[in-house]
């Protein structure tokens, strides 16, 4: 949850959360890795059949229905409405005579009484903001050789069964249904359709517009799970020709091909349009201008003009039409030498070069650098419609927010284009498997903004501090069914940002990029225009990278397993370094990884060692037999941040002096304990109030913490400027409270528990108890200054390592592991406050830069009010 996250970064860093770590590890064993499950052969098996093969190829007896449209439609502005007649013409590729078909009547979602309706409240992206009555059916009609007769039919939810009047026949033989229909368009269609109002007139994006064939294949039979919301779709290809009738004044643009261009446009409009078709740069075809001027061809005498559309081998159709659209169009050349075209229709509210001025240029450049680094586009016009939806996909068009800038509108752009490849081109079910239509969608989004305009958007990711997020124990895996994700939070982890990691990590550390890309374009050619399983996706790239890869497939997609490797000491061969270094590492919960070792020595020399997977097949812990010729100084797991772990902690071993004699863990907190009022003093304390200052970004912020034994607890962060908390926090015995702008947070009881054992006034003094684990691991210097390196374990294993001076005893700095990454703070300037030593300057890297926290005022038994905590 991004609310969490980030307000766990503040908290970490101002010090209230320093133990937050400690309630993301449970109790655990020095490892939960079991090799036999991790790498078990009987993963894979079942799964092959003469339709799906085990190489990964269509089977020698895959088949798959086809579907094609014929639509006829008509948008009533004054009543928001559509009427439509729909002939679609039923292929039966399959080797089984038919008594029925499954339709997709997605408008039925939004019904009072639907599913969709039940499960997702109003306020959710998927809960039905107002009721309409879903689709009205005139006549449904089916056409059996020469014979039409009336339908029998019964309609659930949003599914209609056909109940034929005899069997359809198989192996090529067809049929035709006709439909009339009509539905009330929903302003928030679930954000993937309806109609926003702009300056210059409204906007009607139309998707799931027109009944739809269920799809049936060999795996699953007729697919029929019903459109809650989070799934999305599963559709048969064919070939779709429509007409779209709507007021002369209006701009029309869908997917495919307009046909009829002398009917609906002016001789200038068509004139921009050649000229955009061989121009690199975009050229303006509707101008704001012509907007306000309100320049169209004059309709029929109901005012009205008929778009003719026409699209071939796609799954889908959409489209969108207002008097508001500016319309500018550019160039697309593909690999092959042919050409498409690139075109963005917008309301003039986000038209300047920081929006919509550039959107054509994102689309153009989307669709080369797709088509080129992966398979070629094959439609012949890419459309970005700017309208209310976050963000949806549609075959050759999609539907993005307006109100996107800079590289938000890139990112939407560039994602929902990228949808074109999948599920669009390769034709995975969304309904069941969302991570192989979003999450492969994402990494590819990746790719293409690398290269665009050379990184213009670009941001490196940072993988090794993503596992908190990516290897959450509140997750499901990967292979959920998105209805049962749910949570919206949740799902973009699911479903997008795990499978694009787990690509990343495939390309980038397992496989190489030449493996991994041969086989990703072979799964994409083989499953185009088809509709692959993950079994089919797992098979190819086993297959064509030469890899057994079950036990990657098993950690990130079929389980919610973690990833913590561990740097677990360094010995040498008989005690001589010149004999070679033993380093043992251990793989610390279930899931495995190939290692990557930076190794330095004394004498300068720095090397990296690449540890296939298969040293996990021995068990969780292996030893690196290292040929050194002086000792070892430091080793370190994975240096380049590849690949997340969610204790990078334990990553780096370096090799530290040997404490004086005598000194020991416990000696090192008994003497910071000592040097900051001692454990009368301290158990003597019973609240304290503190306000500090912060520059966040540029941003003044003050922090105000307040503690009161023995379990109340307030902090709040203020930002000056605006005279606005945002963040709050309160504990008050078992009662937590966070507020996050006003809005009070849901937690989990986990969450709770966490907040609770985080607020403790001086968590040294709990050190003591069972089930905490200190380790002096030995002495460095900094800056002249000699430090004791105390580990702490904490009795939910977590780790936290803390430098106190020497000299003075006082606690100087501090790393904890949390969220995947790891939080350094240090603490300086020491000063007495009623009898109490309190650091009056902190520093913190937590939010990725140097932070400087200023003590402003601090106060200890002050007599704080027990009201200060409500």
């Amino acid at each position: 949850m991004k609310y969490l996250i980030r307000l766990s970064a503040f908290l970490i860093l101002f010090g209230g959360f320093t133990n937050s770590a400690s309630a993301q590890h449970k109790s655990t064993p020095k490892s939960t890795f079991n090799k036999y499950e991790a790498f078990s052969p009987l993963f894979m098996q079942g799964q092959a059949n003469a339709y799906h093969s085990a190489t990964g190829n269509p089977g020698p007896d895959y088949w798959q229905n086809q579907a094609n449209y014929n639509i006829h439609a008509t948008l009533d502005t004054i009543n928001h409405s559509v009427k439509g007649k729909v002939t679609i013409t039923y292929v039966n590729n399959s080797p089984y005579k038919l008594n029925f078909l499954w339709l997709q009547l997605d408008q039925n979602t939004f019904k009072k009484d639907s599913r969709g309706s039940a499960l997702y409240p109003a306020n959710d992206r998927n809960g039905v903001h107002t009721f309409t009555d879903g689709y009205d059916l005139q006549n449904v009609s089916v056409k059996m050789g020469r014979s039409t007769v009336k339908a029998s039919y019964v309609v659930s939810d949003t599914r209609m069964q056909i109940r034929l009047p005899e069997p359809l026949e198989a192996k090529g033989q067809e049929m035709e249904i006709t439909i009339d229909y009509s539905f009330q368009i929903p302003e928030h269609g679930k954000d993937r359709m309806g109609r926003v109002k702009t300056q210059n007139g409204w906007i009607y994006t139309l998707a799931q517009w027109y009944p739809r064939m269920e799809v049936m294949d060999e795996v699953d039979g007729w697919n029929t799970l019903p459109y809650l919301g989070t799934g999305e779709f599963y559709l048969e290809y064919g070939n779709f020709d429509y007409e779209i009738t709507a007021p002369a004044n209006m701009v029309v643009v869908g997917s495919g091909e307009l046909q009829n261009p002398k009917d609906v446009l002016t001789d200038y409009e068509r004139g921009q349009l050649d000229k955009a078709k061989n121009s690199d740069k975009t050229v303006m075809v509707r101008s704001l201008e012509d907007v306000k001027a309100d320049k169209h061809v004059k309709g029929d005498s109901k005012g009205m003009l008929t778009w003719h559309f026409t699209i071939n081998n796609s799954r889908d159709i959409a489209w969108a039409a207002s008097k508001a659209f500016i319309w500018d169009a550019a160039r697309i050349n593909l690999p092959s030498g042919k050409k498409a075209l690139a075109q963005s229709v917008y309301p003039v509210e986000n038209s300047d070069q920081d929006g919509y001025g550039r959107s054509t240029e994102y689309v153009k450049n989307s669709i080369e650098l797709y088509s080129k680094e992966w398979f070629e586009y094959t439609y012949p016009v890419a459309t970005n419609v700017g309208a209310h939806e976050g963000g949806m996909e549609y075959p050759g068009i999609v539907f993005c927010s307006y109100k996107s800038k800079k590289g938000s509108l890139w990112g939407v752009i560039n994602h929902e284009f990228g949808h074109n490849w999948f599920p669009m081109i390769v034709g995975s079910n969304e309904r069941k498997y969302a991570w192989m239509d979003e999450g492969f969608n994402t990494f590819i989004n990746g790719v293409d903004t690398k290269e665009f305009n050379n990184g213009e958007y670009y941001q490196e990711s940072e993988l090794q501090g993503m596992a908190g997020r990516l290897f959450n124990e509140q997750l499901d895996p990967v292979f959920t069914v998105p209805d049962v994700i749910h949570n919206q939070s949740n799902l973009g982890i699911e479903a997008y940002y795990k499978p694009s990691t787990a690509l990343q990590v495939l390309r980038n550390t397992v496989l190489g990029k030449d493996r991994f890309d041969y086989a990703f374009k072979l799964y994409i050619k083989r499953w185009a225009f088809k509709h692959p399983k993950p079994w089919d996706f797992f098979n190819t790239m086993n297959s064509a990278a030469g890899e057994d890869l079950t036990w990657f497939w098993k950690a990130w997609f079929m389980n919610n397993w973690k990833l913590d490797q561990a740097v677990e000491g360094i010995k040498y061969v008989d005690n001589d370094p010149a004999k070679g270094s033993l380093i043992t590492i251990i793989n610390k919960e279930q899931m495995a990884m190939p290692t990557t070792l930076k190794i330095t020595q004394a004498n300068g020399k720095t090397e990296t060692v690449k540890l296939p997977v298969e040293i996990w097949m021995t068990g969780p812990e292996y030893v690196y037999n290292y040929e050194s010729t002086s000792k070892v100084t430091s080793v370190e797991i994975d240096p380049n941040h590849e690949v997340p772990d969610i204790n990078p902690l334990n990553n780096t071993m370096v090799t530290l002096a040997d404490a004086p004699a005598g000194t020991t863990a416990k000696s090192v907190i008994d003497n910071y304990i000592k040097a900051i009022g001692g454990r009368e003093k301290l158990a003597g304390v019973k609240d304290i109030s503190e306000t500090q200052s912060a520059s966040v970004r540029g941003m003044n912020i003050n922090i105000t913490t307040l503690r009161k034994s023995p379990d109340k607890y307030m902090m709040a962060i203020n930002i000056p400027a605006v005279n606005r908390t945002v963040v709050k926090y309160v504990v008050n015995g078992d009662d937590v409270t966070v507020m996050s702008r006003g809005q009070e947070q849901n937690l989990s009881d986990d969450q709770k528990e966490a907040i609770k054992k985080s607020t403790e006034m001086f968590p040294e003094l709990q050190y003591e108890k069972d089930g905490y684990d200190l380790d002096l691991l030995g002495v460095q210097t900094e800056d002249g200054t000699t430090l004791n390196v105390v580990q702490v374990t904490t009795p939910e294993g977590a780790y936290i390592k803390q430098y106190y001076d020497a000299t003075t005893g006082l606690k100087v700095k501090e790393e904890v592991a949390t969220s995947g990454s790891v939080a350094v703070s240090t603490y300086d300037d020491y000063q007495d406050v009623n009898g109490i030593k309190l650091p009056f300057t902190q520093t913190s890297n937590t939010l990725g830069q140097d932070m400087e926290l200023k003590m402003t005022e601090a106060k200890v038994n002050s007599g704080l009010k027990d009201s200060e905590f409500e």
